[in-house]
């Protein structure tokens, strides 16, 4: 937790002086991503998967069915080989997954950014599925005299299994609370100009600095199945504006820069077209020079830095493509901060001064 000034005690001057000691006053700032294990040996990684793929908003199946085929199959084969694939990516200097690397260091920097707004400020983070846990960090700001929190879902596009579940798991934390803090949730930002100019900055710089010039750019988001958008999830259409408005943005026609879906589980039709059949295609259609962002993630993960940089830069250059290149997120530079600066100011607006 990042504080900006000493938490705000009611003293006996303000209450009477049998009252217990209370923390109050204070402006809760809580980042949350989606989480990461807390190591990559079997029994971390099982842990991790259960609670993931236990949430019915994740996987929307038949519970009892589902209780089956988690358990007596996925939690028994899945552990494994997926801690491999997260040791080729960890953080061994903290023994961490990058992703709690990365939203820490969002959550510091944010606090350093606003701080000087409002003394009032409290800045902390948290991860959806694991540690820090989301229950344990709003208590811990409540604690602190955060009487008002503002969650912001680190998710620029909406999805019942991302967004949705964030506040599933605040509401549930504040339906056990006495004392409920008041809670504002951040909606996406998904058509934001701050953002989308954000991701152009970043491409731009990145690209310059490639000893290449890409035929073709793909941006992947991660996907969902097909049926959740038929139910109506709007996630899809904020991903195709997303694109839509970066392209129009770089100036780049609808062949060189292109929408793509990555991260598909299972055998159930997800949204496409799909990001390792784009890229095996287009590597045997004779495109040589490739390069993919994830607009959609604020936080290099497993999906960006294994899957992308990884599985998908073996994909093209097996099927005859020779250079290939995986643009970081946003992270915690710069740009991506302007962006989640922007977002937390613009809902905080009749909470904080100015």
């Amino acid at each position: 937790m990042t504080t900006t000034a000493p938490a705000a005690q009611a003293t006996a001057t303000t209450l009477p002086s049998a009252h217990p000691k209370i923390a109050f006053g204070r402006i809760g700032v809580l980042l949350v991503n989606l989480g990461t294990p807390e190591g990559t040996d079997y029994w971390s990684m099982r842990r991790y998967l259960k609670e993931f793929l236990s949430d019915p908003r994740v996987i929307e199946a038949n519970r009892a069915l589902w209780w089956f085929v988690l358990n007596a199959i996925i939690l028994t084969k899945r552990p494994g080989p997926k801690g491999k694939d997260y040791e080729t990516i960890w953080n061994k200097e903290r023994n961490e997954g990058p992703l709690k690397t990365i939203t820490r260091g969002q959550a510091e920097k944010l606090a350093a950014r606003i701080g000087g707004r409002d003394e009032r400020i409290v800045v902390d983070w948290a991860m959806r599925y694991g540690f820090p846990s989301m229950p344990d960090r709003i208590e811990a700001l409540q604690k602190a005299g955060c009487d008002r929190i503002l969650i912001v879902p680190l998710y620029p596009q909406y999805a019942a299994a991302t967004t949705a579940t964030v506040g599933d798991k605040a509401f549930e934390k504040l339906a056990k609370m006495r004392w409920q803090p008041s809670v504002r949730l951040a909606p996406p930002w998904h058509d934001d100009p701050v953002y989308i100019d954000a991701l152009a900055t970043s491409l731009e710089g990145h690209l310059k600095a490639l000893d290449f010039e890409p035929e073709v750019i793909l941006a992947s988001f991660h996907g969902i199945p097909k049926s959740y958008h038929e139910k109506g999830d709007p996630y899809a259409c904020q991903c195709i504006k997303t694109a839509r408005l970066l392209r129009e943005r770089l100036g780049m026609s609808e062949q060189k820069f292109r929408l793509t879906f990555q991260s598909r589980f299972g055998k159930e039709e997800w949204l496409q077209p799909y990001t390792d059949k784009t890229v095996e295609a287009l590597a045997k259609s004779g495109v040589k020079r490739m390069a993919i962002l994830n607009p959609g993630f604020t936080a290099d993960c497993l999906e960006t830095l294994e899957e992308i940089g990884g599985e998908n830069a073996e994909i093209f250059l097996h099927n005859g493509g020779e250079k290939f290149a995986a643009i970081p997120c946003l992270n915690d530079t710069d740009e991506g901060m302007r962006v989640i600066e922007a977002v937390v100011l613009r809902e905080l607006a009749g909470w904080i001064k100015g």
